[in-house]
């Protein structure tokens, strides 16, 4: 499958260079990881939240980090901050579960959340919005593509 024009089109505009990878099909950071040899704070894990039952947020952690609820609520000012489920999570972003990009400018009105650790990666490997197709870019380019409030969101998980 290839890169949606969308995606394309809006890394343009931003005029970002990124290199395509077509790779087998994956679903999860972790096996985009393992199938590209790439080092888990390369790959970014994209997580659909919602908080007080009515804000949606895409939150960007490393695939070696997991979400920390904790600092999520106290970032988002929220009373409770839970998963969104595949269900909502295609209903709010018009993506198939699984599919949804790092680039936070894509959805309208989304809140983004992407955590600083990216900063300690020289690239950033993200999915470009379908299960076999990523794009290689610097990590600022990311950065500015993800289009997020940048903070701690997550925690390295333990082993």
């Amino acid at each position: 499958m290839a890169i949606s024009k969308k995606v394309t089109n809006y890394l343009a505009a931003l005029k970002i260079k990124a290199k395509p990878i077509v790779h087998k099909t994956v679903y999860t950071a972790y096996d985009a990881a393992a199938t590209m040899k790439a080092k888990l704070n390369e790959i970014p894990k994209v997580l659909h939240v919602v908080a007080d039952k009515k804000r949606h947020i895409i939150v960007v952690v490393p695939a070696s980090y997991q979400v920390d609820f904790a600092k999520l609520k106290a970032a988002l000012k929220a009373k409770k901050v839970e998963l969104a489920s595949e269900k909502v999570m295609a209903k709010a972003f018009k993506v198939k579960a699984g599919a949804l990009t790092a680039f936070g400018g894509l959805y309208k009105g989304a809140e983004v959340l992407v955590d600083r650790a990216f900063s300690r990666a020289k690239r950033v490997i993200a999915g470009a919005g379908t299960y076999t197709d990523s794009l290689e870019m610097k990590t600022k380019d990311f950065m500015r593509a993800a289009s997020g409030k940048v903070g701690v969101y997550g925690k390295k998980k333990s082993k």
